[in-house]
């Protein structure tokens, strides 16, 4: 048996911004907490203003809040409670990556329900919120169709990530429009983030059926679409095939189960505040390498969906899927932007730490082959052995 949760209306295609407005209102909305990016209501993007003008054809209150950077801690959580707060909003409405519509995610969940604790979230038979409306300008997250947010505790620094079906949003709307500011390496960020929700979630060992249907394709159209937004990012078409692949990705791996790739990257990113894509792209290639032989024909289907072709075995064709991953992350730049956030010192003085915070996370027993703390500090072992090579060629181009 499969059973999936998706959000219930998704919209897609260039200009589709200009049915928030409809959406908010079928979902009962009259005054809307739009939580957006700084960025973006800002010149020359100015998002507000027309955000404005949608509402006001549909006779629609705005209120935004755009006071957080970086990844959302549960300080940004309150602040946008209490901008929330007098001003009568019934609705919420995220606009740009992963970090608004978590957030947003959160805000929908607290704002009926401030006495909630985060352990406690999970476990509820039902969550009540406000209705949710999610706008990404990422390709990477999938956020907008999933049932987990991340938000770090601003006190111990731990990324919280309670996942529960109802805070899959009621509508997701896919401008591809809005995914061309996102600079060049935060594109390839986020899609590698994409491609390893969908990587993680096909060889999970929670995959359905349903799951492999939207896991395989998010693969496919990550492959050819992200090579070609890195080197354009004004490819409108392969805008809205990576925003759609996120979406995909997002699907599978909510219902799946993401697994060691992000159990490990959680605590790496937030121990040298790595964004979120880069920090399991980094370890990706080192989780699938130790995973292979226990997911061999699905590693196979992985490779096959990358594009690959004309290898001698079912085995090797497996191997080459790791091969593909790493040249991606050489082609993104990936291991070189590494290094612009990890002292390689500190990362191995910090091994420890990271092994326990990972394996307490989500994701270990979904893993194929479930790892123990000597699998996870030789995984960090590896990243510090592959940055070390990068490390010395650079200095030896130089």
């Amino acid at each position: 048996m499969s059973t999936a949760f998706f959000p219930r209306q998704i919209e897609i295609g260039p200009t589709c911004l200009e049915q928030l407005g409809e959406v908010a209102s079928n979902l009962g909305g009259t005054h809307l907490l739009i939580v957006i990016d700084a960025f973006l209501v800002s010149s020359p993007y100015s998002y507000d203003e027309k955000i404005k003008n949608i509402a006001k054809q549909h006779q629609l209150e705005v209120t935004f809040f755009s006071d957080y950077r970086g990844e959302p801690t549960t300080d940004h959580l309150s602040a946008a409670l209490n901008k929330m707060k007098g001003t009568g909003a019934d609705c919420v409405v995220a606009i740009g990556g992963g970090s608004a519509i978590d957030l947003a995610k959160a805000v929908s969940l607290f704002a009926l329900n401030p006495n909630i604790q985060w352990q406690e979230i999970a476990s509820q038979t039902r969550l009540k919120r406000l209705p949710l409306i999610a706008v990404p300008t990422t390709a990477g997250t999938g956020s907008e169709a999933t049932k987990v947010m991340v938000i770090t505790d601003s006190q111990t620094q731990y990324k919280m990530n309670p996942g529960h079906r109802d805070l899959i949003p009621d509508a997701a709307i896919l401008d591809p429009e809005l995914s061309c500011s996102l600079p060049k390496q935060f594109t390839a960020y986020t899609g590698m983030d994409a491609l390893t929700h969908a990587i993680e979630a096909y060889v999970s060992t929670n995959a359905t059926a349903i799951t492999d249907s939207y896991a395989l394709l998010a693969i496919s159209k990550i492959a050819n679409a992200l090579p070609k937004v890195y080197e354009n990012g004004m490819d409108l078409e392969a805008r809205e095939e990576m925003l759609m692949a996120s979406c995909y990705a997002g699907i599978a791996f909510s219902n799946a189960s993401t697994n060691l790739a992000h159990a490990a990257g959680r605590p790496l990113g937030a121990r040298f505040n790595i964004p979120h894509g880069l920090s399991v792209s980094l370890l990706l290639p080192f989780v699938m390498e130790f995973s292979l032989k226990a997911a061999e024909e699905r590693f196979g289907d992985i490779a096959e969906n990358l594009g690959i072709q004309e290898v001698e075995s079912r085995s090797k064709l497996a191997e080459s899927a790791v091969k593909h991953v790493n040249e991606l992350n050489e082609h993104f730049d990936i291991w070189k932007d590494g290094l612009k956030y990890i002292d390689l010192v500190d990362l191995e003085e910090s091994i420890p730490v990271l092994v326990k915070d990972a394996l307490s996370g989500n994701g270990i027993t979904t893993n194929r082959k479930v790892p123990d703390s000597r699998d996870v500090k030789d995984l960090y072992l590896s990243l510090i052995n592959k940055l070390k090579t990068i490390k010395e060629c650079n200095a030896a181009s130089l």
